[in-house]
């Protein structure tokens, strides 16, 4: 039931309102002032506002004004006399969904009522759902020919037709997640939403309000319902990135949900129902943290119905050239250069180097290539990777050697971020924390 309130200082207007909304079936509470329609929003949540602009104390444009900085508002319908339609179309600058002139019809009320509450409640929806015409433009296929390669891509086309839940596993910048795009481009859903959930990012109780929204006053800054991306993924794909972070306490509600589609928001005793497709991502060992203890072993088991590993790019250094081209006309285009091929020495260093950030940070190096270049071709002297990548020198064989060339990646990624620690970990391939930890055992600090 769509609920609205009216504010009007009128009470013959407010009551008679109530009646003819009411008997529509709309739910219906009224306010005749504006601070009392503020103090209402705080308690309730409303799908409309229909908000008269001429009061006494508060007039409607204060009330707009102060529910500019609530992006959970509800849509604002503007009821004036055809007195102050220049006032109403001012309104309609500061925001209003739409104004009628009073005495109003009560079938065009109606409509644009219920047009304004789709708008509600399909705003959160579009918010999140911008990133799908990312994805469609920037394609689903996997760039590379390797047999490793080819296998994973078979497994792809096998699972995408179906609904079942995917577990695809790998190290942090092989690409799980466009290989999850590609099960959504290739699936039946790809006319819907694609929404990504990193689960690192989050504590345990944002990650339960972000997977499956909360109740208007279920924590302190809970001002207004929000709507979870498990609604706004509605009919579409859920992809649940680093699925290895997840609280265990949420494991069990997570498992529920993937068992029957069924969650209530959090503060919230309705049971709600949609229907998504999941597909999770790990770099983790998840058998291991089912033994420690750490994962559940049934949500283990109920996600890796269909597993697909994708393997590191050093196992499969025969796409290094053809991934190396690729990113290297994406970024000639973007920053309007003419870099058109490698030279055979900057193909050798790159197939030489093992690339512990993976796709990734090959991607970042050719970035880097561009910037520098100043041919049409990139030669290896604008490569900044570390001495061990030279074809001539013997890979390092101690530990101690490992963690110095470990070291000095880290401290070149630092470098070509400013130190901006949240742009260094996304291009490493690791969290913030990790990047934290590292930069302290290594001793790294900003110059």
């Amino acid at each position: 039931m769509i609920r609205v309130l009216v504010v009007d200082d009128e009470e013959p207007f407010r009551r008679l309102l109530k009646k003819e909304l009411s008997r529509k079936g709309f739910s219906v509470e009224t306010a005749s002032r504006g601070d009392e329609a503020l103090s209402r929003l705080k308690e309730n949540a409303y799908d409309v506002l229909l908000l008269d602009i001429l009061m006494p104390g508060l007039d409607g444009l204060s009330v707009m004004k102060e529910l500019g900085h609530d992006p959970a508002a509800p849509p604002v319908i503007v009821l004036t006399g055809k007195a102050t339609v220049e006032t109403a179309v001012e309104a309609m600058k500061k925001g209003a969904y739409d104004y009628l002139t009073k005495p109003y019809k009560l079938d065009e009320l109606e409509i644009v009522i219920h047009r304004a509450a789709e708008v509600k409640r399909l705003r959160y929806r579009s918010t999140v759902v911008e990133q799908e015409l990312v994805r469609k433009e920037g394609g689903t296929e996997f760039v590379g020919n390797s047999p490793a390669l080819a296998e994973v891509k078979a497994l792809v086309r096998r699972v995408a037709p179906t609904d079942s839940t995917v577990l695809i596993t790998g190290e942090s910048g092989t690409g799980k997640e466009l290989i999850a795009n590609m099960i959504w481009g290739l699936s039946a859903r790809n006319t819907l939403p694609f929404i990504a959930l990193n689960c690192a990012t989050f504590t345990e109780t944002l990650m339960e309000s972000e997977l499956f929204g909360h109740e208007k006053g279920a924590f302190t800054s809970a001002h207004q319902t929000k709507y979870g991306i498990v609604e706004a993924a509605d009919g579409g794909t859920l992809f649940l990135d680093e699925i290895g972070e997840i609280a265990l306490g949420l494991q069990a509600k997570l498992l529920r949900f993937l068992d029957s589609g069924e969650f209530r928001r959090v503060g919230g005793n309705r049971t709600l129902k949609v229907n998504v497709r999941v597909i999770a991502a790990t770099n983790k060992n998840l058998e291991a943290r089912v033994r420690d203890g750490g994962f559940r072993a049934d949500l283990f088991y109920r996600l890796k119905v269909f597993s697909v590993a994708v393997p590191p790019l050093r196992e499969r250094k025969e796409d290094i050239p053809a991934l190396a081209s690729f990113f290297l006309t994406r970024y000639s285009q973007r920053m309007g250069k003419n870099v058109s091929g490698l030279s055979e020495e900057a193909v050798k260093r790159l197939k030489a180097y093992s690339w512990p950030g993976n796709v990734r940070e090959l991607e970042n190096e050719v970035e880097r290539g561009v910037i520098l270049s100043d041919s049409s071709t990139l030669h290896a002297n604008v490569l900044a990777l570390p001495p061990q990548a030279h074809p001539e020198l013997a890979p390092p064989r101690s530990a101690a050697m490992l963690e110095e060339m470990e070291a000095f990646h880290i401290r070149k990624i630092l470098d070509e971020t400013a130190w901006n620690q949240t742009r260094a970990s996304r291009a490493l391939g690791i969290n913030r924390k990790t990047l934290y930890l590292k930069m302290k055992k290594y001793g790294l600090t900003p110059p």
